[in-house]
């Protein structure tokens, strides 16, 4: 046989179909049927990686950007009873009388400033809520006071400051929002 002849053969037998059984069906498939399905497999399999490898991004990402949040979240207890024992001690007429008192609330003032200077550099900031339209993604309305002065649903007073910690909401406000005067006995009548 001549080598033209051999090559002929070769291809002819490449492109022939090969059986196989799939259950009582037989499927025939040409090697070109195969070649596209293995491909297609493989497109998948990639694809399948490069997800998955975004997913894991994106959850490194998140996990070193908000890692610290449920201890942030824990913090804001001690800056709370900080500031409640500075209001305590400025109310108590007692300890005002005391020759140590105004070092006294220095000091604690100090600790004060140092863990809001903290919070800072970690992203974590105090909503300014006063005289702002309120926003209940934000704030939580904590009780509702007859104002003139100022547009119904303006925040005219903090309770409890409300915290951020990046992008992500920490603690909400919780604050008095104003009303007009005699709303109230409208909405009985």
């Amino acid at each position: 046989m001549s080598e033209s002849n051999k090559d002929k053969n070769i291809n002819k037998e490449d492109n022939k179909s090969i059986t196989s059984d799939e259950g009582d069906e037989k499927v025939e498939l040409t090697i070109e049927e195969k070649l596209k399905k293995s491909e297609e497999k493989l497109l998948r399999s990639l694809a399948n990686s490069e997800n998955q490898r975004r997913r894991f991004e994106k959850e490194i990402k998140d996990a070193f950007d908000f890692g610290g949040f449920n201890f942030a979240k824990e913090m804001l207890t001690s800056l709370d009873n900080l500031q409640r024992a500075k209001k305590s001690l400025q109310n108590d007429e007692e300890l005002k009388k005391s020759k140590e008192f105004e070092k006294f609330l220095k000091n604690i003032e100090i600790i004060e400033k140092d863990l809001i200077s903290t919070f800072e550099k970690n992203k974590i900031n105090k909503i300014d809520c006063l005289n702002k339209t309120f926003d209940p993604n934000f704030h939580q309305a904590m009780l509702e006071i007859e104002d003139d002065k100022v547009g119904p649903g303006t925040i005219i007073q903090e309770i409890q400051a409300g915290f951020m910690f990046g992008e992500r909401l920490l603690r909400p406000s919780f604050v008095g929002i104003a009303k007009k005067k005699g709303e109230k006995n409208d909405k009985n009548k």
